[in-house]
């Protein structure tokens, strides 16, 4: 449903900023809503690819659809990539004319609501990404944010050209814009690929499962080869649990139960899978069950 609700606020906000440009003149506002046509772009891939990742496991897709978010993700950042390269070409080419700014103060005061509207937005996209695992959703609303931190600045220097009578500030503010949208993009595409790549979660993330593990494996021997991979809102859990040979299948399972539940509790979205071996697989670097 947010992903749905994006789109319509992008094209809300698009709207707005070219309007904010159209009553100013400002090359500036022109950079800003220029990104604001990525933004409608990136709503749609991001709700498209949320859609597709929540499709339940089928043939040819038998651990599911979860990465088709960073795919998503991957494609905002090349897009915001695209629109810095517009934005520095339109800095370029206006540092050699004079151009006037119309009224910038009536601009200045249609991007404010703009701004404020893609604020509240961004907020509610990143919380709700990571509180949902959501790739697409964290890389929209931290694309967005990226638009709200630029929104200010462009208009923290509207001000000093109005003060200051310098119109050359308009396009020195344009080329700042395009240079912190080139740096949004380049992480949003850098941590897709993470993803992509089987990124393993943070530290503290990977010590809860590990402790987890532990917590929960009274019966059996030993833990090893523990790997965590994170694919959207899933993780993705693989160990070795040791046991005493002569232990029977169902009372091995029962442990492999029992873990398997309080990571579920513990985890969102954890999918584990136990591999049971006999003591003699033991290994030195292998975690102790006490």
């Amino acid at each position: 449903m947010l992903a749905f609700w994006s789109i319509v606020i992008a094209f809300a906000v698009m709207g707005i900023k070219f309007i904010a440009w159209q009553l100013s003149g400002s090359v500036a506002l022109y950079a800003d809503a220029l990104e604001s046509i990525v933004n409608v772009v990136a709503a749609v891939i991001a709700w498209f690819a949320i859609r597709l990742s929540h499709k339940p496991a089928d043939s040819n897709h038998q651990f599911g659809h979860h990465k088709a978010e960073y795919f998503s993700a991957v494609i905002e950042g090349v897009l915001i990539i695209i629109a810095a390269l517009l934005i520095f070409y339109q800095a370029f080419s206006s540092l050699g004319e004079d151009h006037i700014l119309n009224s910038p103060t009536q601009g200045m005061i249609v991007n404010v609501v703009a701004t404020a509207i893609n604020g509240f937005w961004a907020w509610l996209l990143i919380s709700n990404g990571r509180r949902e695992g959501s790739p697409a959703l964290s890389a929209d609303g931290r694309h967005i944010l990226t638009d709200v931190i630029t929104s200010v600045g462009v208009l923290f220097g509207l001000v000093l050209v109005i003060i200051t009578g310098w119109v050359i500030l308009d396009s020195i503010l344009a080329f700042i814009v395009g240079l912190n949208v080139l740096w949004e993009g380049w992480k949003i595409v850098f941590s897709s690929a993470n993803g992509l790549m089987d990124v393993a979660p943070e530290k503290a993330k990977t010590d809860l499962i590990k402790e987890t593990i532990l917590a929960n494996a009274a019966g059996a021997r030993e833990v090893h080869d523990i790997r965590v991979r994170v694919a959207g809102p899933v993780t993705f859990i693989e160990f070795h649990l040791i046991v005493d040979g002569a232990m029977s299948v169902e009372d091995s399972h029962a442990i492999c139960d029992r873990i398997e539940n309080e990571l579920q509790k513990t985890v969102k979205g954890a999918n584990t899978t136990v591999h049971v071996e006999p003591a003699h697989k033991e290994k030195s670097s292998g975690m102790k069950i006490k």
